[in-house]
């Protein structure tokens, strides 16, 4: 019998969510099967079987939430399910006996009963002989935190707590030893703001995570039916939310003459293909440009972390990928190093093994910058939500025909609306500007050998 447990799927990662059993119990599974999915504050992914075997287990269920290392299935040989059947056998005998003994156990305790007179006599014995209550395990937890002692809880759990101004010591741990769990910090802020209104006599408003949420009965009419966001989802609500209302939000957009790029992707596409086996897209060349623009303009380059700007030297740039139900941002990282073709290689590359739910936690952090291709849908013009921690977001407008004016006359070119989104707090309008301009310098008088 092996034991399967939620993995760490990193560093930073404490706890995952079972999305999905890809197998029933009773099914033959091989070695590095799938056999579960799982959801984390990171990356969705497939978790493999340990070892070949039947699945004899299932310990925790789909939509649940645990720590790492928690103990979810057990793989056998298919043993389990004959001896399961003797044990239940043998729990209904020893049921029959435990009867028996109960019947008997209440005879003898009848006599043990004191009557008022006996208690009346000698209330000071009574006294002595009264067990000292147990104090109760939240009392020793808020003990625990008063005297000063280091309160336990996750990397996530401490940055959700940074994020919200949420002051650890006032929340109550419910996991093993008064550990804080995340569970414990989405309950302390559902309480927070209702003790906050009861205190002024006001109606409690949703603080934090809960305003990614609010109930709307009204919502429900007519011919309807009802059905939970995905994990996925609920991530992806809580995350631009986050952002939104943190991030001040402005938006630049800027009109780039693509033609050069599209002109010499045509020229080399086929013997691109014929040479490297992948294809040859506008991506990597927007990829070249923001590298360039980013490390001549290193404030966008950057996170702000509480009221502390960090300016990142590496050159991580994110690019968002659809799937099914919502998206998320692989990071290439150190861009400035890679050539055409290495660019090509890593968005194929993650990209697909994004779509396939087999990114590693780590491929998916770091970011210190963010691109979203919304014009891969024909979308010619969007404000995408910045990336938090990350101070700025490109989005990419598709590339089209369009007449355009040049020495007073009207030629046909290759257009595309490039959108920055900044964030105010620490990038300004002109800056920003200057950025686009220095990342439109490169797409329009692109002179690099493809090939």
């Amino acid at each position: 019998m092996s034991d399967v447990v939620m993995p760490q799927m990193g560093e930073s990662i404490v706890e995952g969510t079972i999305t999905k059993w890809m197998k029933k119990v009773g099914d033959r599974v091989e070695r590095d099967e799938p056999l579960f999915e799982i959801s984390t504050d990171k990356v969705d992914s497939e978790v493999p079987s340990p070892v070949a075997g039947i699945l004899e287990e299932i310990l925790v269920q789909e939509g649940e939430t645990v720590e790492i290392n928690t103990l979810v299935a057990r793989v056998g040989d298919g043993s389990a399910g004959a001896k399961n059947g003797k044990k239940d056998e043998a729990k209904k005998d020893e049921g029959k006996k435990d009867e028996g003994k109960k019947e008997e156990a209440k005879a003898a305790a009848a006599p043990a009963k004191e009557t008022k007179a006996e208690a009346k006599a000698d209330p000071e014995a009574k006294k002595k002989e009264e067990p000292k209550p147990q104090v109760a395990e939240e009392d020793q937890l808020e003990a625990a935190s008063d005297s000063g002692e280091r309160l336990r809880s996750s990397p996530l759990v401490r940055r959700l707590a940074k994020e919200h101004g949420i002051d650890l010591r006032q929340v109550k741990g419910t996991g093993q030893g008064g550990r804080i769990s995340k569970k414990d910090i989405e309950a302390h802020m559902q309480e927070r703001p209702a003790a906050q209104a009861a205190a002024k006599g006001g109606v409690a408003e949703p603080t934090g995570l809960l305003t990614a949420f609010r109930a709307a009965p009204e919502a429900r009419f007519g011919d309807y039916t009802v059905e939970p966001l995905s994990t996925m989802r609920r991530k992806i609500a809580e995350h631009m939310v986050i952002t939104k209302r943190f991030a001040a939000h402005v938006s630049t957009v800027h009109q780039i003459d693509c033609t050069a790029i599209a002109k010499e992707r045509g020229r080399v596409k086929d013997r691109f293909l014929e040479q490297n086996g992948v294809k040859l897209t506008f991506m990597p060349f927007f990829l070249r440009a923001a590298a360039a623009a980013l490390k001549e303009f290193p404030s966008v380059n950057a996170s702000l972390d509480g009221s502390d700007v960090v300016y990142h030297r590496d050159v991580n740039i994110g690019v968002a990928v659809a799937l099914d139900g919502g998206l998320i941002v692989p990071v290439i990282k150190k861009v400035d190093e890679k050539s055409v073709l290495g660019l090509q290689r890593a968005v194929i590359d993650l990209a697909d093994r994004a779509r396939k739910k087999q990114l590693k936690p780590d491929e998916v952090q770091q970011g210190t910058f963010s691109i979203s291709n919304y014009g891969g849908y024909g979308s010619l013009f969007a404000t995408p939500a910045i990336n938090q921690p990350q101070v700025a977001i490109l989005g990419l407008g598709a590339i089209h025909k369009a007449p355009v004016v040049i020495d007073d006359a009207i030629a046909i070119r290759s257009i595309s609306y490039v959108t920055l989104t900044f964030d105010h707090r620490l990038l300004d309008g002109a800056v920003a500007d200057q950025f686009v301009t220095h990342l439109k310098g490169v797409i329009e008088g692109w002179n690099e050998p493809i090939l």
